[in-house]
């Protein structure tokens, strides 16, 4: 690329960022609106967070609508509809009074924003600028998921703190209305367009290559990349999502919990770029079977914490399992990308995805059910160690994933 296609491409990825903090601090802020709706309707706990795991459904069972979308109508129409599903959303929850409309606008509009400007579109779009160097791009974008929970969570604290939960979802909602001007603004076809290097590759790769749906999943990698994706997100979720109550079961206080959880976002980005840069160092399938040793490294470690609650542990368990949410995700993008190129990438992709999606929601649910069934949070550790190994498998067995460099 040339200095001025650069920092096109410089800027490009920046926008990628901010739209995937936006999208997923969004989603991830509901944590904070627990308790205040949950004590404001009187719901049991269990209806409330039915709210979350329907957000990470939505968005997972969306990405093959939105790569078809992005193929047929470009990133405008795409992230245009998603900051409109986003904000139309939250200024509509603002007056619910019922679960179902939560679970409508917080659960279905939210999930479905959250897809729209997320890492299916981003990763097509950066495919297009980054070629070879896609799997860096992407984990910057991928950080964005620690970023936003830095950034959104404190925002929306505040505002329940100052307003309640009703106005803090009028302000947030309007927000992202109001940054739909300069958003639908950007010239959106120089942008799709992409480098001069990369311009013309995705209509050249489907001429050679041919790939559709169809043919894609009927290739052994398609179903090794969901599998990846569908067990890694549970194991990550079925901790995540109860993790916080761990830990101060375990012994610590309420805001040590917390605190050290959130910390989680700022290791997270150390992870995406390590993991990635590894990739170059020595090669994509080594990286990502170190990054789940890393993860097991975590639930290790969190096992240890009920018997031996010390800070050393859980700066271990920290910097183990929360650098490592995610950080394999740039690089199975890249592989899928680099595997089913062509005009349909963007539709294969998304429906790689929605594995990740299912992960999530099941992950998080299933977690839940066995801690309420066992009254104990070893099964729920053992489900989760189990399901981080089934996530790594494919890379370790099937020979596309295992030559593909």
């Amino acid at each position: 690329m040339d200095h001025r296609a650069s920092r096109t491409g410089l800027f490009i990825l920046g926008l990628c960022f901010v739209l995937s903090l936006l999208g997923r601090g969004l989603g991830e802020s509901f944590t904070v609106f627990l308790l205040p709706i949950s004590g404001s309707f009187g719901w049991d706990r269990a209806e409330v967070v039915s709210i979350y795991s329907l957000t990470a459904l939505c968005t997972g069972l969306a990405s093959p609508l939105v790569g078809r979308l992005f193929d047929r109508s470009g990133p405008r129409v795409v992230y245009t509809l998603g900051m409109t599903l986003l904000g139309g959303a939250l200024l509509i929850a603002a007056y619910a009074e019922r679960l179902w409309q939560l679970q409508l606008t917080v659960g279905l509009c939210v999930g479905l924003g959250i897809a729209f400007t997320g890492n299916v579109p981003n990763s097509i779009l950066l495919g297009r600028w980054f070629g070879a160097r896609l799997p860096t791009a992407m984990a910057v974008v991928y950080s964005a998921i620690g970023a936003g929970v830095l950034v959104m969570l404190p925002i929306a604290q505040l505002l329940i703190d100052r307003y309640g939960w009703r106005e803090a979802y009028l302000i947030l909602g309007g927000a992202m209305l109001i940054l739909l001007v300069p958003l639908s603004l950007m010239p959106w076809r120089r942008f799709a367009a992409g480098a001069d290097a990369h311009a013309q590759r995705p209509a050249q790769d489907a001429d050679e290559d041919g790939w559709t749906l169809g043919s894609a999943m009927r290739h052994h990698a398609f179903w090794a990349l969901f599998a990846t994706f569908f067990f890694t997100a549970i194991g990550m979720y079925s901790i995540s999502a109860q993790v916080v109550a761990y830990l101060v079961d375990a012994g610590f206080t309420p805001l040590q919990a917390a605190t050290a959880w959130g910390f989680s976002g700022v290791v997270l980005v150390v992870g995406m770029l390590g993991v990635s840069w590894l990739d170059g160092v020595i090669g994509r399938r080594p990286s990502i079977l170190f990054s789940y040793a890393i993860s097991i490294t975590g639930l290790v470690l969190l096992w240890l914490l009920q018997w031996y609650p010390n800070l050393l542990l859980l700066g271990g368990f920290v910097i183990c399992f929360g650098s490592m949410i995610g950080s394999r995700g740039p690089l199975i993008t890249a592989t899928a990308m680099s595997i089913f190129r062509g005009r349909r990438v963007g539709t294969i992709y998304g429906t790689i995805s929605i594995g990740s999606g299912l992960g999530s929601a099941f992950g998080s649910w299933c977690g839940g059910l066995l801690h309420d069934l066992t009254q104990s949070y070893n099964p729920v550790l053992g489900f989760a160690l189990v399901s981080v190994v089934l996530g790594m498998i494919p890379f370790l067995v099937v020979p596309a994933l295992r030559e593909r460099q």
